[in-house]
């Protein structure tokens, strides 16, 4: 696979949309948040609607932003989930300034 631009198909609108809807929840959802190399972790609680919303977040995004990559970790003993979403070097910055994953409540 070649290198892909780090790039968002979306239109303002709907990048607009994206960002303050399915991305917000998923944001909001996780305990924690933190900056990876080239990417971002969250960690969530594990329940069916958070098993929906990741692969909701997953199947949507890979749609329009092609470049990124998606790990997804459970740990056992209905223990919390780890999400990882990462991409090429700059992909990090993306997903903080463009997707808006760590801007500031209200």
């Amino acid at each position: 696979m070649g290198d892909l631009p780090i790039a968002c198909d979306l239109s303002v609108a709907e990048l607009s949309v994206r960002r303050d809807g399915l991305l917000a929840r998923l944001a909001e959802s996780a305990s924690e948040r933190s900056e990876i190399e080239n990417g971002i972790a969250l960690v969530l609680a594990t329940s069916p609607e958070i098993t929906g919303l990741i692969a909701q977040v997953i199947q949507a995004e890979r749609q329009c932003c092609r470049f990124l990559r998606f790990r997804c970790t459970y740990e056992p003993d209905l223990g919390p989930v780890l999400l990882e979403i990462t991409g090429p070097e700059g992909s990090g910055e993306f997903l903080r300034d463009v997707l808006g994953f760590f801007r500031d409540p209200g």
